[in-house]
């Protein structure tokens, strides 16, 4: 199995987001979804609703941005 990065997706309120994606991002979108749902035994997710996810996590890990953060507490 795979070691991804993001584990199941809460079903949580859903919240519209317009915004305009590379077909190639779609596609590895599409293949993420389907690839957590196996993984997860969960049913394979809208591909658009995993990055908000992506994108915490990713900033929940960025260690410039941390630091940037704590040196800035005002941002």
């Amino acid at each position: 199995m795979a070691k991804l990065k993001l584990g199941p997706i809460v079903d949580d309120k859903p919240v519209k987001v317009t915004l305009e994606l590379p077909a190639s991002l779609h596609r590895d979108l599409t293949a993420y979804a389907e690839i957590l749902a196996r993984e997860t035994g969960q049913p394979a997710t809208d591909p658009a609703r995993l990055i908000i996810p992506m994108l915490e996590r990713f900033i929940g890990t960025d260690r410039g941005f941390a630091k940037a953060k704590r040196a800035n507490p005002s941002v």
